[in-house]
C-alpha cells in the first residue's frame, strides 16, 4: 500500500509539474505583449502591447514620412519652397518586424514559443527612395523661377562698323545624379530624430547641388564663326529716285541687312525679294520690260542685288547666278550690274570665306550701304575694272500712222545705243597685281529708234509690227498679274 500511496504521490506530482509548465508555456506563447528588449530603430517596444506598438508605429512612419525637407543654394535657404521626405519619394517601412510579430500568433504551441524565445532584439527600418521623384515638385518652371534663364551672348555692328559682344548669362540648375545620391544620404533611418522636444519640427535641409546651364549661344561660339571685321563696303547712290523706288530700296535692303552666311552657304537673292514683299511690300516705281522703262512694282530692288554684286566680286566669292539688265543702269559701271526677274533671273553667290559671313545692308542719306562682316587676309583686295568692247547702234524702225499729215514723220522712241563690255576682276596681294580674270562679257541691247510715218501714196506704207505673244520678264521689280 505504501508503495502505490508513493506513486500515486509522484504522478500527481508529475501531473502538476507537467500542468505548470504547459500553462505556463501557454500563457508565455498567448501573450500580447512584445519580448522585452526588442527595439526598433532607436525605439523601445519590448514589453508593450504588440497591437498598440503596431498602430503606433503606422502613426512613427508618416511622420517620418512628412518631415519637413528644406532646399537652400549656396547656403541661402528658399524658403518660398515647403516640401517633406515623401515629396523626394522617400517611403519608411517595417515589414520583416511587422512579418515577425505576426509569427509569435502564428503556429503550434511549441513554435509560437520557440519564435517568442528567439525573437530578434535589433530591427531597422526600411527606406525606400524613388530616383528623381523631387522633379515633380523641382520642375523646370521651379527653376527658372528660382535662377532664371540663361540669355544668350549677343554680337553687334555698331554705326561705327565695330564688332562688339555682349556677354552670355549662365543660370544655375539642379544636378540631379548628385541630388539623388544627397538625398539617400541624408534621410534618417530612425526614430529618434522625432523624439526632439524642439517646438519646430526636425527639418532635414538639403544643399542644392548645382551646376552652370550655358545658353546656346555664347562669345566663344559666337567669335568661332569668325565675324571678326568689316571685310568691304559699297555704297551706290539713289540719286533722284522716287519716293516709290526708295522705299522698295529700302524695303530689299531692311530684309537683308543682318543675314548670316555659313561657310558654303548659297545666297539666294529672290528669298529676300519675297521676305521684303512680305513684311514691307513693294510700291510702284519704273520696272524695265522689253527694254524700256515702264510703270511697275518693285522697281528698284535690283540696285541692292547689284551693289551686293560688286561686294561679292570685291570679296573674291563664287558668282553662282548673275546676268545683267537689258539697259545700263546709272548707280554702277555697265557690266558690274546684277538684275533680277522673279521666275526667270536670280543672283545668287557661295561664301567661300571658310568662316561665317555677315551682310549688313542700309539706305541712309539717298545712299544704300552694303558691307560684308567676316574673316579675310587684310594683304589680299581685289579690284574691278571694265572696258567697252563694242557700240552697237540703234536700230531705226518705222510704223504706220495715218493720224499724221501725209510724208510726215514722228519720234515715238527715242531708241537708245547699245555696248557690249567685259569686266575684270584684279586681285591684289601686298600692293601687287597677282591676277587679272575676266569675269564677264555683257551686252545691253540697243533700243529701236521709232519712227511713225503716213506716206504718200506714191511711197510704200511701213509694215505694222508683229505683236508679241510671249510674256516678257519684269526686271528690277515684281510681276504682277497686269505685268507685260
Amino acid at each position: 500500500m505504501k508503495k502505490v500511496h508513493i506513486s500515486f504521490m509522484v504522478c500527481v506530482f508529475l501531473f502538476l509539474l507537467f500542468a505548470f509548465i504547459f500553462g505556463w508555456l501557454y500563457m508565455y506563447a498567448h501573450q500580447s505583449k512584445i519580448p522585452p528588449g526588442v527595439h526598433l530603430s532607436g525605439w523601445s517596444v519590448g514589453g508593450q502591447d504588440k497591437d498598440t506598438i503596431l498602430q503606433e508605429l503606422e502613426q512613427k512612419l508618416t511622420s517620418l514620412e512628412n518631415l519637413p525637407l528644406g532646399v537652400k543654394s549656396k547656403n541661402t535657404p528658399i524658403s518660398d519652397t515647403k516640401l517633406t521626405l515623401a515629396d523626394a519619394g522617400v517611403t519608411y517601412k517595417a515589414d520583416q518586424f511587422k512579418q515577425a510579430l505576426r509569427t509569435l500568433s502564428e503556429g503550434g504551441l511549441v513554435q509560437r514559443v520557440v519564435q517568442r524565445w528567439h525573437f530578434t532584439k535589433q530591427w531597422e527600418l526600411e527606406v525606400d527612395i524613388v530616383p528623381d521623384h523631387l522633379k515633380q515638385k523641382l520642375t523646370p518652371a521651379w527653376e527658372e523661377k528660382q535662377f532664371g534663364n540663361p540669355v544668350n551672348a549677343v554680337r553687334k555692328i555698331t554705326p561705327n562698323d565695330e564688332v562688339v559682344y555682349t556677354p552670355e548669362r549662365n543660370v544655375q540648375r539642379i544636378k540631379w545624379d548628385q541630388m539623388n545620391a544627397i538625398i539617400s544620404q541624408i534621410v534618417p533611418d530612425h526614430f529618434s530624430i522625432l523624439n526632439k522636444k524642439d517646438k519646430e519640427p526636425t527639418s532635414i535641409v538639403i544643399d542644392l547641388p548645382l551646376q552652370e546651364l550655358k545658353p546656346k549661344v555664347t562669345i566663344a561660339s559666337l567669335k568661332e564663326e569668325g565675324i571678326e571685321r568689316k571685310i568691304i563696303e559699297v555704297v551706290t547712290s539713289l540719286g533722284s529716285s522716287g519716293e516709290g523706288r526708295t522705299h522698295n530700296v529700302s524695303a530689299a535692303a531692311s530684309a537683308l541687312n543682318g543675314l548670316i552666311l555659313k561657310p558654303g552657304d548659297i545666297f539666294d537673292y529672290g528669298s529676300i525679294v519675297e521676305k521684303a514683299e512680305k513684311e514691307s511690300g513693294f510700291q510702284e516705281a519704273p520696272v524695265i520690260v522689253r527694254g524700256q522703262l515702264v510703270p511697275g512694282v518693285g522697281g528698284g530692288i535690283c540696285q541692292v542685288s547689284s551693289t551686293l554684286y560688286n561686294a561679292a566680286l570685291r570679296t573674291g566669292l563664287e558668282i553662282v547666278e548673275r546676268r545683267n539688265h537689258s539697259l545700263p543702269v546709272s548707280y554702277l559701271p555697265k557690266g558690274l550690274d546684277a538684275t533680277f526677274a522673279s521666275g526667270y533671273i536670280n543672283f545668287r553667290f557661295k561664301n567661300t570665306t571658310d568662316k561665317h559671313l555677315l551682310i549688313k545692308a542700309e539706305v541712309k542719306d539717298r545712299e544704300l550701304n552694303v558691307s560684308f562682316f567676316g574673316t579675310f587676309p587684310e594683304n589680299v583686295s581685289y579690284e574691278l575694272d571694265t572696258e567697252l568692247l563694242e557700240t552697237l547702234p540703234a536700230p531705226l524702225t518705222y510704223v504706220s500712222d495715218h493720224s499724221l499729215s501725209p510724208g510726215s514723220e514722228m519720234v515715238r522712241q527715242a531708241g537708245s545705243t547699245g555696248y557690249v563690255v567685259a569686266s575684270y576682276q584684279i586681285k591684289k596681294v601686298n600692293g601687287e597685281v597677282v591676277s587679272r580674270k575676266l569675269i564677264s562679257k555683257d551686252t545691253y541691247r540697243p533700243q529701236d529708234r521709232v519712227l511713225a510715218v503716213n506716206r504718200t501714196a506714191q511711197e510704200k506704207e511701213p509694215p505694222p509690227l508683229p505683236p508679241s505673244s510671249d510674256t516678257p520678264p519684269v526686271e528690277d521689280g515684281v510681276r504682277t498679274e497686269d505685268a507685260g
